[in-house]
């Protein structure tokens, strides 16, 4: 089928539109941006004049993309200007601090050199576009971190520590060998209710507290357990079940799927380049010879 030149030209607008809406694409330009910020914004000054500041095309050309990648549209020429003048800015205050030596045994310069190197230790071309099937292999081998968290369904005897005093959390323990099945036994009246009905943790540490909660999701249901304390005093609990949803079909949570993928991937490449570099040197560490020696030479530097 002939296409006209309008339609031939509203056909690729589309393509382009449809392109640029790639969360990979924007990966990508993000991703070359941070490099030409980091590697490529400062040219090295050896064999320059040091009161000559040469802002060449690929200088601009790398500021344009920074700028496209973070706002997705193309800087105006005001905006341009303002970065070329930041530049400068930058550049000069660098080269001085150079000149001052600013640069040297200097804590926060070892650690942004370290990120740098942290950054490009990124394979990116390594983050391609997985296929689905390794996807829904690496979902079924994580499948228990995207499951619902677990629901507790129980009651509880109350002993008011305000009532009792010191001697509470030994007369709820006296109480727990007289109880005989789920429904015997009597406590203190409870500010709140005495039975809750499928409770997620945070739930449960919200009325008991985040101490109460964790002892109680760590107990096997079908039996009185305590005493378990919380911010009013101790509690015997019976735990009729303690639920744990099944994980949801991986249609469900494809995309959360994929940027964890993606996450674990970087982390493996970076750790990966780490290893390789760490094994080019030989590492000894010469400890002093007592913790006194550490002490001694911490208060010399202060």
């Amino acid at each position: 089928m002939n296409l006209t030149v309008g339609e031939a030209k509203a056909s690729r607008l589309s393509l382009i539109k449809q392109c640029l809406r790639q969360p990979l694409l924007h990966f990508l330009i993000a991703g070359f941006s941070l490099f030409a910020l980091y590697g490529g914004l400062h040219r090295s000054t050896v064999n320059q004049d040091p009161q000559r500041i040469e802002i060449t095309p690929e200088v601009v050309q790398r500021i344009a993309i920074s700028w496209l990648a973070r706002w997705q549209r193309p800087a105006s020429e005001l905006q341009m200007q303002g970065m070329i003048d930041d530049y400068v800015k930058e550049e000069i205050l660098y080269r001085e601090a150079l000149k001052l030596g600013l640069d040297k045994d200097d804590t926060i310069i070892r650690r942004r050199l370290a990120q740098k190197m942290d950054f490009l230790a990124e394979d990116v071309a390594s983050l391609r576009e997985p296929a689905p099937n390794v996807l829904e292999a690496w979902y079924k081998r994580h499948q228990e971190q995207y499951a619902p968290l677990p629901l507790a369904t129980f009651h509880h005897l109350f002993f008011a520590l305000d009532k009792r005093g010191v001697d509470t959390q030994a007369q709820a323990q006296a109480a727990l060998s007289g109880l005989t099945d789920k429904n015997s036994g009597e406590g203190d009246t409870f500010m709140f209710k005495s039975a809750y009905t499928e409770q997620s943790r945070d739930q449960v540490a919200r009325v008991f507290g985040s101490k109460f909660a964790t002892s109680l999701f760590k107990q096997t249901p079908g039996r009185w357990v305590g005493p378990v304390e919380s911010g009013f005093g101790w509690h015997l609990v019976w735990i009729d079940a303690l639920a744990k949803p099944p994980a949801p079909p991986f249609e469900t949570v494809a995309r959360q799927v994929k940027s964890d993928w993606l996450s674990e991937q970087r982390s493996e490449s970076k750790r990966a380049n780490f290893d390789a570099l760490k094994a080019r040197y030989e590492v000894v560490v010469m400890m002093p010879a007592s913790a006194g020696g550490i002490a001694a030479t911490q208060m010399e530097r202060q």
